[in-house]
């Protein structure tokens, strides 16, 4: 995706290196934190790939742990300098929030996503009706300009992703997604008719997951797996919940999302029962 991604892939690419380099040495985060005049928590947050990076800590870091050699300084203080460059989104850095900031570009960066929404059509199957209407719905005291700004972002959003190639969306939508007609019924006609439309492009695979799916019973809410063809990169779950959004690359964690996303898509409807199911509920609507 070229500098659309902005900051977040250096960002990770950085952070995962510098931690490695700490670990193999036996340095404490304590000892690293002092050698940038900074607290653990920064190097913690550096580490995962949620800070911007100065590019002289990174030299004072890079000197600790005993990294010498030109050529390889020379490409880790290139990714530093490219983590602090601006994504795509950078005209709507009024809107979003840090935790917004990153989810775009993991987005934008990520070759497979694997999205698993119990509530609303994922957003980036939305139309720009449907798409108003949920975030009109969420977040009522938004002035109508700043409702469109949202819209538009979104529109962005998807436009980039279906034209970047090579990238793969697939979709788990819980079946009362079909049924909840945010915006009436005239809005959720056209939104099924655009999920019709989508699940015919070679980028997206759409699976329902009927009522009978007791697999969903155990699942806490929706979340999105982030894959990356970089070998460097970790798959990166994200969970958006009431309290917050929380980002997990432990491998452990991810193991247990991927597991769940095998159980939840056995208990689908496969891709083409899943249309039908579309067109019968268009029907009725």
């Amino acid at each position: 995706m070229g500098g659309l991604g902005g900051p977040t892939v250096p960002r990770i690419l950085l952070g995962a290196r510098l931690r490695r380099f700490r670990e193999a040495r036996r340095i404490p985060r304590s000892r690293a934190a002092h050698a940038i005049r900074a607290s653990d928590s920064k190097i913690s947050r550096m580490e995962l790939g949620r800070s911007p990076f100065k590019v002289r800590d990174v030299e004072d870091l890079l000197t600790l742990y005993g990294i010498t050699e030109a050529r390889e300084r020379e490409s880790l203080l290139q990714l530093a300098q490219e983590s602090n460059r601006p994504g795509w989104w950078y005209g709507y850095s009024d809107l979003i929030s840090t935790g917004t900031d990153h989810y775009l570009g993991l987005e934008v960066a990520a070759s497979l996503l694997r999205v698993y929404e119990l509530q609303v059509v994922p957003e980036l199957l939305q139309t720009r009706d449907y798409a108003r209407a949920v975030t009109r719905l969420r977040q009522p005291r938004t002035p109508d300009l700043e409702v469109e700004r949202w819209v538009d972002l979104r529109i962005e959003r998807q436009e980039l992703f279906l034209k970047a190639g090579g990238r793969k969306l697939w979709a788990l939508l819980d079946e009362a997604v079909l049924h909840r007609a945010w915006g009436g019924a005239e809005v959720m006609r056209g939104q099924l008719e655009r999920l019709l439309e989508l699940s015919e492009s070679p980028e997206v695979t759409l699976q329902i997951v009927p009522f009978t799916a007791v697999t969903a019973l155990g699942v806490g809410g929706a979340y999105t797996v982030f894959r990356f063809a970089e070998d460097d990169l970790p798959d990166v779950v994200h969970l958006n919940q009431a309290t917050g959004e929380y980002y997990m690359d432990k491998q452990e964690d991810v193991d247990r999302f991927v597991h769940e996303w095998g159980l939840l898509s056995g208990d689908a409807l496969p891709p083409h029962e899943s249309q039908a199911l579309l067109y019968e509920t268009l029907a009725r609507s």
